[in-house]
């Protein structure tokens, strides 16, 4: 069968030479996930992965997240190298309907590229039809994708970050843009996991001009990946939260509320013995994250636990989960402001859980600070950095050596005491410890009247009054105090 037969082509009339595609191009899906890039990114997709409108796709054996992505296509005409903004347009001969699907179980180790997540076959359907570039507006087209007959994604490039004209002239600069081409223009807010015996269709509108629906059937297939020959599908709940769109969609716990502003400041002003003291009042006595102190004298931090957990080494399970875009390298990259990397190294202090590289990005990203019952590799520098890290001790050796990254976002055991996603954090010379986020704003305000209370002692006892009876406050005492508290 050659191209111009072969089903996969007929839409385009023959075999592309390459397929790129944009990572995240709309306003609508930014916000969702939480990120605005400044200038467009890309990756490639085989051209072997095309498929016609009224194929299906196969959802492989051992996988959960296949997601569909509808998304505007174009087609190159008269090749493009070096082109300007307003002249790219006209390098575009036609327009299309795609769907971008993606199996995020593979992503973990060679996210970015996209390679195994984005490259199956059948993971491109375009379609069905194309229409004249020239006779539309490309700030005006209408994208629309429905699943079973329910709209779920209703966009136009309106919303786009980048302008479809941009980003073929982007593109350009860097390698010529060949006639026939095909440039995944991104997609909007809505994209999210489909199941076998779902249909999804995926249209394109320019006024009265239309590429019907793009339709695609998705089935399961039966056979599994070796994991003899290559890594297998592995997924968190970060990368379901991704897949689906939200936690709640993915079935998951909602993110707790983050650290308000007004409740940040107040536990800053209050040190960790005192929280610690308050909490015990309440029965909390295992609140400490034991075995842990600063790198750099006179740290403090506050903040929402954002956790990371490793399990003890083995040879096997670092080689399937060591490598690539690994669970340690998601949590740096994904830690947001204010938030603190929590990390369950089970008191392993053989080697290091973090060095200087991932400290900065925590830095850049503007984490509160990082904390590890485990080594930190590269201590020096990494107390350089600016941010507070509480640690175990230092060790030279790397990751391998004691620890697998295994999974983020989950609980986690950190010096002897329960992490959860969302707790407050609060660190100071005197440790670590974790305030749960439902009674933070009672421990904190009980706490900052315990030490208006204990500097008030400390000013008579510092003036020559004895102890006894006065730490703690007799009735004598407490009378005097709250007149002169209250005068």
């Amino acid at each position: 069968m050659n191209d111009t037969t072969d089903p996969r082509f007929t839409v385009l009339g023959g075999r592309p030479g390459k397929i790129v595609a944009v990572h995240l191009s709309y306003g609508s899906r930014a916000d969702q996930r939480g990120r605005r890039p400044a200038a467009p990114s890309y990756f490639f997709k085989p051209s072997s992965s095309l498929a016609a409108s009224g194929s299906e796709i196969v959802r492989p054996a051992g996988t959960e997240l296949l997601a569909f992505e509808g998304e505007i296509a174009l087609v190159i005409g008269e090749p493009a190298r070096w082109v300007t903004p307003d002249a790219a347009w006209s390098h575009v001969a036609s327009v299309t309907a795609a769907n971008d699907f993606g199996l995020y179980d593979l992503r973990a180790n060679d996210k970015g590229s996209n390679v195994r997540s984005k490259g199956g076959d059948g993971y491109t359907p375009l379609g069905p039809a194309l229409f004249d570039a020239h006779e539309v507006d490309p700030t005006a087209l209408r994208l629309r994708t429905w699943v079973n007959g329910d709209l779920v994604q209703d966009d136009s490039t309106a919303g786009l970050i980048f302008s479809l004209a941009q980003i073929v002239a982007d593109l350009s600069q860097h390698f010529t843009l060949e006639t026939g081409d095909v440039i995944l223009t991104g997609t909007p807010a809505g994209s999210s996991v489909v199941v076998p015996g779902d249909v999804v269709e995926v249209q394109v509108d320019a006024g009265a001009l239309s590429t019907g629906r793009l339709r695609t059937t998705v089935t399961q297939g039966a056979q599994s990946f070796d994991a003899a020959i290559g890594s297998l599908p592995a997924v968190d709940d970060t990368q379901r939260t991704e897949a689906w769109g939200s936690a709640e969609a993915a079935g998951l716990s909602p993110a707790a509320p983050a650290l308000s502003p007004a409740l940040r400041d107040k536990i800053s002003r209050v040190p960790v013995a005192a929280l610690s003291g308050q909490l015990r009042k309440r029965g909390l006595n295992d609140v400490t994250i034991d075995g842990v102190r600063p790198l750099t004298p006179g740290s403090r931090f506050v903040g929402t636990a954002r956790t990371l957990r490793f399990v003890p080494h083995r040879e096997d399970l670092f080689a399937s989960h060591g490598g690539g875009q690994n669970a340690q390298k998601r949590a740096f990259d994904a830690v947001g402001e204010g938030e603190v990397i929590v990390i369950e190294a089970r008191g392993e202090t053989g080697s290091g859980t973090l060095g200087d590289i991932l400290a900065i990005r925590a830095h850049a990203r503007g984490a509160a600070a990082i904390v590890t019952d485990g080594g930190v590799r590269d201590a020096e520098a990494v107390a350089a950095v600016g941010i507070p890290v509480f640690t175990a001790g230092a060790h030279p050796a790397v990751l391998g050596r004691r620890h697998v990254p295994w999974e983020t976002d989950v609980a986690v055991g950190c010096g002897g005491t329960t992490v959860e996603p969302g707790d407050i954090l609060v660190g100071d010379g005197d440790g670590v410890i974790v305030i749960p986020p439902g009674i933070a704003e009672e421990v904190v305000d009980a706490a900052l009247a315990q030490e208006a209370e204990d500097a008030w002692i400390a000013e008579q006892v510092a003036s020559g009054h004895p102890i006894e009876g006065l730490f703690p406050m007799n009735a004598e005492w407490r009378a005097r105090y709250e007149s002169e508290r209250n005068a």
